[in-house]
C-alpha cells in the first residue's frame, strides 16, 4: 500500500510539473524590454474620485443602500470636463516615464471605456466620452507605452449575481466563478482589440491564472505584470529579486484622489525610491490620482515636475540599466550599470547643503577603473562653474593604497536659483571592472 501511495504521489507530482511547465509566460524579449524601461506612471481614477474615498473598497461591507447609490447615483454626477489627455501625456513624458498604466476597470466594476458588457460605464455619465480611448491615443502620440489595469474581481457583477461583495468571497475570483470569467474575457477582448496594440496588462486579483493564460494565448505580445511577475505594493524589497519585477507606490497614502487628510512624500523621497528600485533591478510604477474633473492635483503635479527635472538630467542612469553584480549600495552611494557595457552609474544621495561649485570626495570598494575609464557627472560638462571662472569643476578619480576608488566631484551645474539642489547627482564611470567579477 505504501508503494502504491508513492506511485500515486509521483504521478500527481508529474502532472503538476507538466501543468506548470506548459503554462504560457511573457516572451523573454518583452520582459527584457520591460526591464529596460525602468519607470512608469500609474493612474487610479474612477467614479468614486468625486467622494475622495478609497477607490472601490468602500463597497465592501457597505449597506445595500450605499451600494445602490454608489452604482446608480455616482455616475450621474461624474463629469470630468477638464480632462485633457494630451496634457497628461505631455507631463508623463516629461517625467521620463516610458509607460503609463491606466485603471480601465477597478474592483468596483465601473468601466472607463465604451463597453457593450455593462451599463455601469463612462458613456452613461454626463461626460459620455470614452476616456480610455482618448488617453490611449494621446499616450501613443507622445511616444509612451500603453498599459491597462484591469480588475477581474468585479463588485458590481457579483452583487448582481447575489453574492456578498468581498475580495475573498468564494465567488469573487474568475478561477471560481465561470460566469465572471466569461464576462472578464469579453471585457479584455474589447480593451485589447478596440484600441490597437496594448503593451502592458496589470491584472489585480488574488486568483487569475485562467485569465492570464487566456490573454497569453490570444494576445502574446502583451507583457503581463501583476498576475505573472512580482509586483510589491507600497514597498521595496530588501534585496534584489530576479527580474522582471515592479514596485507600485502612491505619492501619498491613497491610490485615488484624496482631497483631505492626505500626507504626501516629497519629491526627493520619490526620487530616492526610484534609485533604490533600479539599483535592485526593478521598475518603479509611481501613482497619480486625478481629481474628479480630470485635473491632476497640484501637489502631485509638483512632484511629477521635480521628478521630471531630475530625470531630464539623469535618465541615462535609470533606463537600459541592470543591477551591479557585486553591490547595490555602499552607504550613501547606490549603483546601476549599463545593460550591455561595463559602465557604472553612481548615485550620490543624502548630500544636504552641497553648494554649486563645491567639491566633495566619495569612496567605493566595488568598482575598479581600467586604463580606458573616463569619469563624468550626468548633466554637466565639467568645464565651468557659473560666475566662478577660476573654479575647475573637472571630475577626477584615483585609486587609494587600500585599493578603494576615490571620486572627487564638484556639483557644477546651476539647477536651482539658490545654488543648492537637494536631489542626488549621478557619476558615470566607463570601462570599469566590478570587483566581485574578478573572484
Amino acid at each position: 500500500m505504501i508503494e502504491y501511495k508513492k506511485y500515486l504521489l509521483a504521478v500527481l507530482l508529474s502532472f503538476i510539473s507538466i501543468s506548470v511547465f506548459s503554462q504560457l509566460k511573457n516572451k523573454p524579449e518583452l520582459n527584457e524590454q520591460f526591464m529596460d524601461m525602468g519607470f512608469g506612471i500609474f493612474v487610479h481614477w474612477s467614479v468614486d474620485s468625486q467622494l475622495g474615498s478609497v477607490i472601490s473598497h468602500s463597497m465592501v461591507g457597505a449597506s445595500d443602500d450605499y451600494v445602490q447609490r454608489y452604482m446608480n447615483d455616482l455616475p450621474k454626477t461624474f463629469y470630468p470636463n477638464k480632462f485633457d489627455p494630451d496634457e497628461w501625456a505631455r507631463l508623463f513624458k516629461l517625467t521620463g516615464a516610458e509607460y503609463v498604466v491606466f485603471t480601465a476597470k477597478h474592483h468596483n466594476g465601473f468601466c472607463m471605456w465604451d463597453t457593450e458588457t455593462t451599463d455601469f460605464n463612462i458613456m452613461n455619465t454626463p461626460y459620455g466620452k470614452d476616456i480610455t480611448g482618448m488617453l490611449v491615443k494621446s499616450l501613443r502620440k507622445h511616444g509612451l507605452k500603453v498599459g491597462l489595469y484591469f480588475s477581474p474581481e468585479d463588485f458590481s457583477f457579483i452583487y448582481k449575481q447575489g453574492h456578498l461583495i468581498s475580495r475573498k468571497g468564494p465567488m469573487t475570483q474568475v478561477t471560481k466563478n465561470e460566469e465572471l470569467f466569461e464576462y472578464a474575457k469579453d471585457q479584455v477582448d474589447e480593451l485589447f482589440t478596440n484600441y490597437g496594440k496594448i503593451d502592458i496588462a496589470f491584472f489585480d486579483a488574488f486568483s487569475n491564472g485562467n485569465l492570464v493564460q487566456y490573454v497569453h494565448e490570444k494576445y502574446p505580445d502583451i507583457v503581463i505584470t501583476r498576475g505573472e511577475m512580482n509586483t510589491p505594493e507600497q514597498k521595496i524589497p530588501d534585496a534584489p529579486m530576479p527580474g522582471p519585477w515592479e514596485t507600485c507606490m502612491t505619492m501619498g497614502t491613497q491610490w485615488a484622489y484624496k482631497p483631505t487628510n492626505e500626507e504626501y512624500k516629497d519629491g526627493g523621497e520619490l526620487i530616492n525610491k526610484l534609485i533604490e528600485i533600479r539599483a535592485k533591478g526593478g521598475n518603479f510604477l509611481m501613482n497619480v490620482g486625478p481629481k474628479p474633473n480630470g485635473e491632476i492635483p497640484i501637489e502631485q503635479e509638483e512632484r511629477l515636475r521635480e521628478m521630471a527635472l531630475w530625470m531630464f538630467i539623469n535618465n541615462e542612469a535609470v533606463k537600459n540599466v541592470r543591477t551591479v553584480p557585486s553591490v547595490i549600495r555602499e552607504g550613501d552611494l547606490w549603483f546601476t550599470k549599463a545593460k550591455d557595457e561595463n559602465t557604472a552609474y553612481v548615485f550620490i544621495t543624502n548630500q544636504p547643503e552641497w553648494f554649486k561649485g563645491k567639491r566633495r570626495l566619495f569612496f567605493t570598494e566595488s568598482i575598479k577603473p581600467t586604463k580606458k575609464t573616463e569619469i563624468s557627472v550626468l548633466g554637466q560638462n565639467d568645464l565651468v562653474v557659473e560666475y566662478s571662472p577660476k573654479n575647475n569643476p573637472k571630475s577626477k578619480f584615483t585609486v587609494q593604497e587600500n585599493g578603494n576608488l576615490q571620486l572627487s566631484i564638484t556639483r557644477a551645474q546651476r539647477v536651482y536659483n539658490n545654488k543648492i539642489w537637494p536631489n542626488p547627482i549621478v557619476v558615470k564611470l566607463t570601462n570599469v571592472e566590478f570587483v566581485d567579477e574578478e573572484k
